[in-house]
């Protein structure tokens, strides 16, 4: 596993309304994250742009459907894909999420929470550590957002995800945009999550805006950062988490400019803190 583009970088997320722009201006960018399963295809005009932009940036590659914390077997086939596209685009590093997306045959359209619970630390790290075998270096593990938690389990999410990093060989995808949606949904501490994580293991970072729903917030990935996102981001970064950070934009894109101007004000407090540790 190599970080994306260095410590002090920040990217963001390729969706296809961007990308023609994106290869016609060449834009200054630091590096791209794509969706997995976007461009698992063979052959045709997305792969083509794909490898095309590729020339120009570097890339990390974000997976959705591995369901690490699953009870079905690993999809070997659909983990091949993944693989061959890896190497072929030479990315620097793939993330998948902490969670399940599938069982018993069926598919979810959502990245679905785990039990914190000593035995569902042990699977997950099995999981992991198998499919690292076969990915043959680190991958990142993300923590997702919820809407419900499991009333009898006995550990926070803090220190459950903690407890599978302290399991296998892995790294963390710091996705502050949920710890800040299951702050709310949930009641955990998005504080106290950040000062739970053993040093070092942060390697990304996400920011993403969510949807305010009546009694609850919506991970929608549809609005700029937050306010409230932003000052945990900070706060991360106050406590020494900083690594290449990625601003996610899933639905009702803005343009790109937009975009940038979001990736823009991350590259600036990764500025202002890598200024204030050379002073």
């Amino acid at each position: 596993m190599v970080s994306p583009s260095g410590i002090n970088n920040a990217g963001v997320g390729l969706r296809s309304p961007h990308v023609n722009e994106i290869l016609s201006t060449q834009p200054d960018l630091q590096w791209l994250e794509i969706l997995a399963d976007n461009h698992l295809q063979a052959g045709g005009l997305a792969r083509q742009q794909l490898f095309a932009l590729r020339e120009h940036y570097p890339m990390t590659l974000h997976g959705v459907s591995l369901s690490l914390g699953g009870l079905d077997p690993i999809d070997w086939a659909y983990a091949d894909r993944l693989k061959q596209i890896y190497k072929e685009l030479e990315i620097s590093c793939f993330s998948e999420h902490l969670c399940f997306s599938q069982g018993a045959g069926l598919y979810s359209h959502d990245l679905l929470p785990l039990p914190y619970t000593d035995e569902a630390v042990r699977h997950c790290a099995q999981r992991i550590a198998q499919f690292q075998d076969f990915w043959g270096e680190q991958i990142l593990i993300e923590n997702v957002s919820s809407y419900v938690n499991c009333a009898s389990a006995p550990m926070s999410e803090a220190e459950f995800v903690c407890a599978v990093l302290a399991e296998v060989d892995c790294g963390l995808l710091l996705d502050i945009n949920n710890l800040y949606v299951n702050q709310v949904n949930n009641g955990e501490s998005a504080q106290i999550f950040i000062d739970t994580l053993p040093t070092g293991c942060v390697k990304e970072i996400h920011l993403a805006g969510f949807e305010e729903r009546e009694n609850f917030l919506l991970d929608a990935h549809n609005h700029p950062v937050s306010e409230q996102v932003w000052g945990l981001y900070e706060y991360a970064l106050s406590k020494g988490i900083a690594a290449p950070t990625l601003i996610e934009w899933d639905s009702n894109l803005p343009a790109l400019s937009r975009l940038l101007q979001e990736r823009d004000k991350a590259q600036g407090l990764l500025d202002q803190l890598q200024g204030r540790e050379a002073a």
